[in-house]
């Protein structure tokens, strides 16, 4: 055996197959987070660790567990983890990019489609009963088709959504702070500045990561900015977007609508958000297809086992580590 091995949430059978064959495992089997002390406790006398975005792993867990070389994060992200010190301890970090690519953006969709034809306004209102007869002006939304798509963040999953808004006849534009390769952009799609981004389109769908500099990217002043019929999606991390700042833009009709898949403070959902018709509240969903959520898990499970093997794992967030990784 490879070593002993935390796996923080219950995960797919075949996942624990494949691990159970290379190393020895405890598993939490209860639906729920462990505590920072249960993280400490549970992670001593262990090689590597399989967590989930739910999991903080922060200086003071990372300085408690003495014997983890590995930890291999079921998700694209990483701000869970703090980077920093686990390549100073020489701790090796991993994600699964890629495989939620095509599923991500298609739920970027779902939520754009819903909020600006008001879906979950039409299911609700249908269930209730109040639907009597059709009506001219019942439940008007915004057309989608031939509109602007302002996309920031493009990287594979802005990517990804741009090339499902060709199939509407979208004006495609984008803002990303880091250089993009021309083969990555599409034919017609342009490069504008944030603040023109966000003045022009009548869609805004976030794809950026959470650092300092993306935290509250959406805020009153940046929604200031935008047209009034403009519908925002999120599908990348809640902090990104101010959810009082966002609470306010619904209810004044500064912006027409929403579509948010993650939140500041999850599960905790900001509750004048709550309140509010236009918006489509769904719970970190975007990646949940049984064939993605899978891939995902196998390609944590390959990361833990190519590091645990003293070889460079597949998808290493901080090769800086490896300098003084542990063994």
């Amino acid at each position: 055996m490879l070593g002993n091995v935390l796996v923080t949430k219950p995960v797919f059978p075949e996942m624990m197959e494949f691990l159970n064959s290379q190393v020895s495992i405890d598993a939490n089997l209860e639906d729920r987070v462990l505590s920072k002390q249960e993280l400490i406790s549970r992670l001593q006398a262990k090689q590597g660790a399989v967590t989930l975005l739910t999991d903080i792993i922060d200086r003071e867990v990372l300085e408690s567990i003495p014997d983890v070389r590995m930890i291999c994060n079921i998700a694209v992200g990483f701000n869970n983890v703090d980077i920093a010190n686990a390549s100073r301890l020489g701790i090796l970090v991993t994600n699964t990019p890629g495989v939620l690519t095509e599923t991500t953006a298609d739920f970027a969709w779902t939520l754009l489609m819903s909020a600006a034809r008001r879906i979950v306004e039409g299911d609700s209102f249908a269930r209730s009963g109040q639907w009597k007869a059709w009506g001219l002006q019942m439940l008007l939304g915004n057309d989608v088709f031939g509109k602007t798509l302002g996309i920031v963040g493009f990287g594979r999953i802005g990517q990804a959504v741009a090339r499902r808004a060709m199939g509407f006849s979208m004006k495609i534009q984008y803002y990303d702070s880091l250089p993009v390769p021309p083969e990555s952009v599409p034919p017609g799609v342009r490069e504008v500045s944030l603040e023109t981004l966000l003045s022009t389109s009548d869609f805004v769908s976030l794809h950026v990561p959470l650092l300092p500099e993306t935290t509250h990217l959406l805020n009153d002043k940046t929604f200031a900015l935008m047209k009034s019929n403009c519908v925002v999606v999120n599908t990348a991390r809640g902090p990104v977007v101010d959810e009082k700042a966002l609470a306010r833009a619904l209810k004044s009709g500064k912006i027409a609508a929403a579509g948010l898949d993650v939140f500041e403070r999850e599960p905790e959902i900001e509750p004048e958000l709550m309140k509010l018709q236009n918006i489509v509240l769904a719970p970190h969903m975007a990646s949940a297809s049984r064939e993605t959520r899978l891939k995902m898990c196998m390609m944590a499970a390959e990361n833990l086992v190519a590091g645990l093997r003293g070889e460079r794992p597949p998808n290493l967030v901080n090769p800086e580590a490896l300098g003084n990784r542990r063994h």
